[in-house]
């Protein structure tokens, strides 16, 4: 995490906002005191709608077959 003092931003804005680009966050001061820490956005996602996950889950066709372990009980 980088510190640098208000007065200073002003004449690195570019700089800074390339480095929160790249992932790091920024304390900004003011009289050698803390006042404001700036931090990178988080990526957007994009919505999920009805059916995103469609054929991501298959079901197995035996999936409702007893068990090997339970027909003993079954029978």
């Amino acid at each position: 995490m980088q510190t640098i003092a208000i007065e200073s931003a002003k004449f690195t804005l570019l700089e800074l906002v390339e480095k929160l680009a790249g992932g790091e966050e920024i304390v900004l001061t003011k009289d050698a005191k803390p006042v404001a820490k700036v931090s990178p956005t988080a990526p957007e996602r994009p919505a999920k709608g009805f059916g995103c996950a469609k054929g991501l889950i298959t079901i197995a066709p035996d999936f409702d077959e007893p068990l090997e372990c339970f027909k003993e009980y079954t029978q």
